[in-house]
């Protein structure tokens, strides 16, 4: 119980640090929003069902780059514009970052559901259906966006985050396809090991 206390203090301060003078208000209520949610739902269902630590550390680190985004915009977070300008990019690529942790930390989150809840017996699929699953929540996430920018207009393009790029939803969907597809290969091991243990 003590490392999640950690992480909620973590999670706690970087929210603080995401809300104190952001670049836009409502662009960071909308980035940080997800987060919230999350934290709602793991709180309300810790004591029927827990995640392992090392998959409530990659929720964390999830969240932080919401709030990251959220309080300097998406296409304004100061690091990646020294890198636009080092590497002569056309934009500030942090989204990417995003969308990639979009597909990465799912992929930890339902293959652990999946595992605990004895979900899928047969292991056949069990990979594809992960990131299939991973690739459906991004294609959501960017009808989200595409909504509240119709609905919003100049309000919300700061949160849609396209600076221009023409085919920046069908790159967002690549990257958190890809970021699904790593976790599952880099990680499956390390997840198996904690699930071990509890």
């Amino acid at each position: 119980m003590k490392y999640i206390y950690l992480l909620l203090t973590v999670f706690g301060v970087a929210l603080l640090w995401s809300i104190i003078n952001p670049k836009e208000n409502f662009t960071c209520f909308l980035e940080i929003i997800p987060a919230i949610i999350g934290l709602l739902i793991l709180a309300s269902t810790f004591k029927k069902f827990r995640f392992t630590n090392f998959t409530y550390t990659l929720i964390l680190i999830h969240c932080i780059i919401l709030f990251i985004g959220g309080h300097y915009t998406y296409a304004e977070v100061p690091f990646f514009n020294y890198i636009k300008e080092i590497f002569h990019q056309s934009r500030n690529n942090y989204d990417k970052v995003g969308h990639f942790a979009q597909g990465f930390v799912p992929a930890m989150i339902i293959r652990e559901l999946f595992i605990q809840k004895k979900v899928i017996t047969n292991q056949s699929f069990f990979n594809f259906i992960i990131v299939s699953i991973c690739l459906a929540i991004s294609a959501a996430y960017e009808w989200i966006e595409w909504f509240v920018s119709i609905a919003t207009g100049d309000g919300g393009d700061a949160f849609l985050g396209t600076q221009g790029y023409v085919w920046d939803t069908q790159s967002d969907m690549l990257f958190a396809t890809i970021g699904a597809a790593v976790a599952l290969l880099l990680f499956s091991k390390i997840q198996d090991k904690q699930l071990i243990k509890t």
